[in-house]
This record gives structure tokens, sequence and C-alpha cells, in this order.
């Protein structure tokens, strides 16, 4: 039975779900819906600034985040990369979106087709914001653009650990759809998917049904296009990895918030969060990152104006199908006493999928399908295994009245696990996020998020990586630059000191001098393998030493720890060809499908 105290209590709770952010409510215990940190990574500026790194290291991967470009800071550079563009191909006649970093609903959002609009010289004046690439030939249904809401359940950070709910939303423009022209960039009806933009509008209609109206179900969506003959395992597999990828993106400087508010070797909660991807699918199909949310709407009811400026809440069957699911379902997942009943209990919660067939067993082809969550409601379940008289998908083997699961009456979990499902396709990309290892080691001070100038040398010499031609003296200067740089450019000036995104600008500074002929993903990977090798090397040393500080009274004559030997040895010699390793952690990429 699950209890809530809508006011709190002194008592600790097992979850606490706030509002806004991990910073609601003091919490030291239990688990909170919240991860520090995850507002600020969501923007839009620190979003972008997250994927640009890793289009940098993997451009082929991350191409379903449109070329962005940050206000006021990168202007120049805008107005320079869309002038060279249109010099070498005068026929490309480019719109692009102004986004305000903190906008959200629609705000403030609006298209230009080239960088002089005065509107973006306001811009520049006012508040940060993202310029991007607009996307002119999305794919439509019945002549309206629409984009995709997804919710997607952060489920842990370390170990990473992803859920995708089966079903989605899909809002829809309320204006028939043109490409941009001079005429029509002030149509936000036409342009803008936001549903809280749309519902003023005239045409906006609320329906009964999840296939029709302004707002539907991503199944509808899915059905309608699987009647046409699309593939929509592919379309499916495109989205979860473009889920993925994005998560992966994010998850270097959440570690980073999470370790200042939740140091190792104290107390304090345990974090999950449902996030809202909104995506947008082109009409080639391919699915593009709009923005991702922290706190997506879980309203299951709209307004209705019954007369004028007489409004009442009406129950909504589309957002009620869908994000009754998502709420019930992350809190089955987060169950603390699940483990308990499970371990008491094997037979009832035996996972379905040791009595059901496996969905990639139940397709032709053989191969790995990222396509595992259902698609279509109205299928059937295929039959149990063969020779086992198993009960209905709803209800646990061996469920009873007096059983003790008290889940027993609850339909099919609607979150689905995407990672570490398929960890072994995507670890290769987790470059970043082992540079984020490398920076928390070095933080020193408990609870910082910036890296001093006595850490950053202290990384340099402990992984051995100044030289004749680096001296340290060099090493503090890339020091100063970087950081100088990056601290002009952020809002946070709590701390002084290197961020991560400025340690990662350095790293690659630092790989790309070491391993001049690779790509740079390959001298990134190589230089985090020798990073990683001299550390696990003085590790081990600190190891050895510990042991015989505490083996101070052996007898005299007694032998020295194999250990020891080994690491000495080791440590007058070379670390492994870091190039192979990278090679083979940054190899062909399996096929998804």
């Amino acid at each position: 039975m699950k209890t809530q105290f809508p006011f709190g209590r002194r008592l600790p709770c097992d979850i606490y779900w706030h509002g806004v952010s991990f910073h609601d409510n003091d919490i030291f215990s239990g688990q909170v819906n919240k991860f520090p940190g995850m507002t600020e990574m969501v923007r839009k500026i620190t979003l972008s600034r997250a994927v640009r790194i890793m289009q940098n290291l993997f451009p082929e991967e991350y191409n379903f985040y449109p070329r962005s470009w940050i206000l006021p800071d990168e202007f120049q550079l805008f107005v320079a990369q869309v002038r060279m563009v249109k010099d070498g191909d005068p026929s490309w006649k480019p719109t692009f979106i102004v986004k305000p970093d903190g906008g959200c609903q629609g705000d403030g959002i609006y298209l230009i087709k080239d960088p002089s609009d005065i509107r973006l010289a306001g811009t520049l004046q006012s508040r940060p914001a993202v310029v991007q690439e607009y996307i002119c030939k999305p794919l439509l249904i019945d002549k309206l653009k629409f984009d995709i809401r997804l919710y997607v359940l952060l489920k842990s950070l370390d170990p990473l650990e992803i859920y995708i709910a089966k079903d989605g939303l899909s809002r829809f423009c309320t204006e028939p759809y043109q490409e941009p022209s001079p005429k029509n960039l002030h149509h936000v009806f036409m342009h803008l998917t936001n549903y809280s933009l749309n519902i003023h509008s005239g045409n906006f209609v609320h329906s009964d049904s999840t296939s029709t109206g302004s707002k539907r179900t991503f199944s509808s969506i899915l059905c309608r296009l699987s009647s046409k003959g699309v593939d929509i395992k592919k379309v499916w597999s495109d989205i979860i990895s473009l889920v993925i990828k994005t998560v992966i993106a994010l998850t270097p400087e959440l570690k980073v918030f999470y370790q200042s508010d939740i140091p190792a070797g104290r107390p304090g909660p345990t974090c999950f969060q449902i996030l809202g991807f909104d995506i947008l699918l082109m009409k080639n199909l391919k699915p593009i990152l709009l923005e991702v949310n922290a706190n997506p709407s879980m309203r299951i009811e709209h307004e209705q104006e019954l007369s004028p400026g007489v409004f009442e809440n009406v129950p909504s069957l589309v957002d009620e199908e869908v994000k009754v699911a998502v709420i019930r379902d992350t809190l089955r997942l987060m169950d603390p006493l699940k483990n308990k009943r499970e371990k008491h209990f094997p037979d009832i919660y035996m996972d379905r999928k040791h009595r059901f067939l496996p969905v990639s067993d139940r397709m032709s082809s053989s191969k790995l399908q990222l396509s595992e969550i259902s698609i279509v409601r109205s299928q059937p379940h295929k039959k149990p295994l063969a020779g086992k008289e198993g009960p209905s998908d709803c209800e646990p083997a061996g469920a009873s009245d007096t059983n003790p699961n008290p889940e027993a009456h609850l339909p099919s979990i609607c979150l689905k696990q995407v990672f570490p499902k398929y960890a072994k396709q995507f670890n290769y990309l987790r470059l970043v996020d082992r540079m984020a290892n490398l920076f928390i080691r070095f933080l020193g001070i408990k609870g910082s998020m910036k890296l001093g100038p006595t850490g950053f040398r202290t990384f340099i010499r402990n992984c051995k990586l100044s030289s004749s031609s680096l001296s340290m003296a060099a090493v503090d200067i890339l020091y100063i630059d970087i950081t100088r740089r990056w601290n002009s450019m952020t809002l946070d000036q709590r701390d002084s000191g290197m961020c991560l995104q400025a340690f990662v600008e350095a790293f690659f500074y630092l790989a790309q001098r070491k391993f001049k002929m690779l790509p740079l993903h390959e001298q990134v990977a190589s230089l985090v393998d020798l990073c990683e090798y001299h550390l696990s090397l003085l590790d081990e040393r600190r190891l050895v030493c510990g042991r015989s500080s505490r083996a101070g009274g052996r007898a005299p004559g007694s032998s020295t720890p194999q250990g020891a030997t080994r690491s000495a040895q080791q440590a007058d010699g070379h670390p492994p060809c870091c190039t192979d390793s990278a090679r083979k952690s940054s190899g062909p990429r399996r096929a998804l499908s």
C-alpha cells in the first residue's frame, strides 16, 4: 500500500516526489524523483553544448540534433558560417529557429531567414538563446506538422539504467503546413507544435478518441504509418537510439552535479527522474531531437470554456491513456519493497521474459531488435511457451486471491528497459563519461564542481602527460586560458576554477598533441586509456603500500608480496598500446536491427 504525504512528515519516506527540482526539500534518505542538476542540464544552451561535444567526437552518430549556435557568444560565428555556406551554394535558402535559453511552452520562439533579422538583435540584448537550423520538411499527418512527446525514465545514473514508455503523445499544429517563407514565418500555429500555444487556436480539436484531434497517442500514428507500409520497427529503433545517445551526452555533467550534492561516503537519497523527450519525424522518417524536458507536464485534464469566462477542467482521454501508465509503472519499478518480495516469492515475480517468448524470438529476423517496445496496443500477445500453462499477461504465474503480490491485478508494465539492455552497442560512445570520472577524481574538495589549478597539475603528473614539449608552465597557461574563457561564458560564478566542459576542451587539446595521426575520437580514447592505465598503477602501488604498512611486523626474510613486485615492474615499463585499445573501443557499430 502506498500512502501519500502531500504536506510532508517528520519520519523518512520511501519515495519523495518533488514538483520542480532535487532541491525542493532537504532529503537525506530514500528515493527522490529528481536528479541534482537535471534542470540545468536540459536547458537549451547546456543541452546544445553537451550534444556538440559528442558531435565533435562522433558526427555520424549525433546527426539527429540540428546544427546550433549559442547567442550572444557565437553570433559572429553564426553569421560567418551562414555566409560561407551561402557563398558556396547560392541556392541554399535556410530558415532558422531562435529559442530562448530559459523559455518553455513555446514562449519567445520565432523563425528568421537571415542572421541580419532585426529581432535577432533584440535577442542579443535581452536574454541568451540558441539558434538552430529549422527542419523544413517534417512528416505531415492530415497536412499538419506534429511532434512526439516520449517519456523516458532515468532509473539510475551509475550504473546507467534507462527505460522508455511504449507509448507517447503526438501534438499537432492547427494550421496546414507550408514550407517557411517570408509571408508565413510568423504563423505560430503552422510551425510550432507546442500544445500550450495551439490550444489557443480556434482550430484546436479536443477529441474523445486517441487517434483523432489535435493531441493523439503516438501508437495511433504508428498504426496509421504501418498501414501505409512504413517499417515501424526501424522507426522505433532510430528513436530508441536517439534517446540512449542523448542520455549518454547528458550523464557526464550530471555525475558532477550528483557528487556535489550527494558526495560519496555521506548519507543521501538515490535518484530517478521522468524526462520528456520532444522528437520530430522528418519526411524521410528520420527522428530529430527538439528538446528534453526535466519536468514534463503530467496533467490528465484540460480546460474547457463552458460560457464566456467560465472554464471547467475536463478529463483528457489521451493524456490519461499515456501518463497514468508512466507514473504507475515508475512507482512499480522504484518500489523499495519489490526486491524483498521478489526474493521471498520468486515464482510469483518471475519476469515474463521467462514465461513468454521474448519479442526478438517472435520476429522473423534473428538479429537484435531495438523495437522491443510494443507499438500497437490492439495486437494480441503471443501465447506462452509450448508446454507451459501460463496465466494472462496481466496476471503473474501462481497469482490467486491470497497472493502476496500486490501487482497481480495491474496491467503489464509500460516501461521497457533499453539500457543496459543494449549497452554493448553504445558503450563505445561513453568517452566523455570516462573523462568525467577523471575530472571528479581530481576535484579534491567534496562538493566542488570545478577543478582548481593544483588539481589540474596533479592530473597531469599522475597521468604522466607532461614532457619536454609540454612543460608544467605550459600546463598552467593552458589551464588559465581555457578556464578564463569558459568562466566568461557561464552564468554560474559561485565557484572559481575549471568546469567539466573546460576540462573536456583541455583534454581534447592534450589528446591531439599526443596522438596526432588519428581521428579525434581515437585520439581521445587513446588518452583516456593512457590516463586510466597510469592511475590504475598508482592505485595498485598505494594498495600495496597500505598492506605493507599494516603488515609491518612481518618476520625477517619474508617474501615480498607478488603484487608489489608486479607493480614495480609495470611502473618501470610502458603502458599497453593505447591506440589499438582505442580502435577496438570505437570500432564499427553493430547494426541496430
